[in-house]
């Protein structure tokens, strides 16, 4: 297992389960404790976990782990769920994508989808994040925009009024959301207040709201919240949701789509 596989899968662990003791993510992932401590120490280092005597705690009541730490988490979940997005994209229209796992998928299914192989352009994308934006500026049938902004390196999100700016520019046919947590309740929500800044405006200037989450995203509560339910078209996640919640969402007059 390579150092970069290894640390993703401790830090898969470690915000699955909030500690974990030297020993124990030793034989997890069949490695020497040495090693495991080398990891911890460089971890703790790059601020992304804290060392504790043996082991070591997740960074903060408000951890985030990085983007590049994320993206085999569910994956099977989210690319089924980048498919349908894709299914409900017209040619020729304009889409917002935030960033994130889940719409870094949405991109890809879109990249590939036989209704936007051509076009002048086939689809518009406008995105504040620079990975999405990166995929898909190759595409010569897409139109790419890219908000200005400061990127944040735990999600390759430009933020800030540069960002502002732009989008206060502009309309869109459809906005698609990747988020932290969507709960009937508290709405759509990121953990950090200038991405959720900038999915809002995403939102605010889109014609429809469709939000691409798994089900482990459903009925939480983040710290910044996006937007209310009430603003979404509809969410797309996977089979795993259970019934009761799919029917308080469509009782909020949310559509569901499960994959």
């Amino acid at each position: 297992m390579s150092r970069d596989a290894r640390w993703q899968a401790l830090l898969e662990l470690l915000v699955e389960r909030g500690r974990l003791d030297v020993e124990e993510a030793a034989a997890d992932l069949a490695v020497s404790a040495a090693t495991i401590r080398r990891d911890f120490d460089q971890l703790a280092e790059q601020q992304m976990l804290v060392r504790t005597r043996g082991g070591a705690v997740v960074h903060g009541v408000s951890y985030e782990l990085p983007l590049r730490y994320k993206t085999a988490r569910r994956a099977s979940e989210k690319q089924r769920i980048a498919k349908a997005v894709a299914d409900l994209v017209a040619p020729g229209e304009v889409v917002g994508l935030t960033g994130g796992t889940t719409t870094t998928e949405v991109a890809r299914a879109l990249a590939v989808h036989s209704d936007l192989a051509t076009g002048s352009p086939a689809l518009t994308v406008v995105t504040n994040a620079l990975n999405i934006a990166g995929e898909l500026v190759v595409r010569p049938q897409f139109k790419i925009v890219l908000t200005g902004g400061v990127a944040r390196p735990q999600s390759y999100e430009l933020v800030g009024p540069l960002a502002d700016g732009v989008l206060g520019q502009i309309s869109l046919d459809v906005a698609v959301l990747g988020v932290v947590a969507f709960d009937v309740t508290h709405g759509a929500a990121a953990t950090d207040e200038a991405e959720a800044a900038i999915n809002r405006l995403l939102c605010e200037r889109a014609e429809r709201v469709i939000v691409a989450a798994d089900s482990s995203k459903l009925g939480q509560r983040a710290f910044a919240r996006i937007c209310p339910a009430a603003s979404v078209d509809t969410l797309v996640t996977d089979a795993a949701v259970d019934q009761e919640t799919v029917d308080r969402f469509e009782e909020a007059g949310v559509g569901v789509i499960r994959v």
